[in-house]
């Protein structure tokens, strides 16, 4: 059975705090992080990418949306976020 991994954005966030559920150090954390952006950093990675735009992290109020995973066999999730994180940085530079 394939792995299924979901990235939410507060994983990467800046204004979330690890104790909140950032996954990233401050360092690598992300402005407002977003669902399309971080699907695009999952695809080049070469992992597939699904959206779900109308869902919210068990912690939010809102919907935020979130990104899930597939096929990450090979990686752990603490990995992919990271990967995640520093590739959305260079799609902003």
């Amino acid at each position: 059975m394939a792995v299924e991994n979901i990235v939410w954005p507060r994983y990467l966030d800046a204004s979330i705090t690890r104790s909140d559920g950032r996954r990233v150090s401050l360092q690598d954390a992300i402005e407002d992080p977003e669902v399309d952006e971080i699907a695009e950093a999952v695809q080049q990675i070469g992992y597939d990418a699904v959206i779900e735009h109308d869902v919210a992290h068990p912690r939010e109020w809102g919907t935020s949306g979130r990104v899930i995973v597939k096929g990450a066999d090979d990686s752990s999730k603490n990995d992919l976020v990271q990967a995640v994180a520093a590739y959305i940085h260079l799609l902003r530079e």
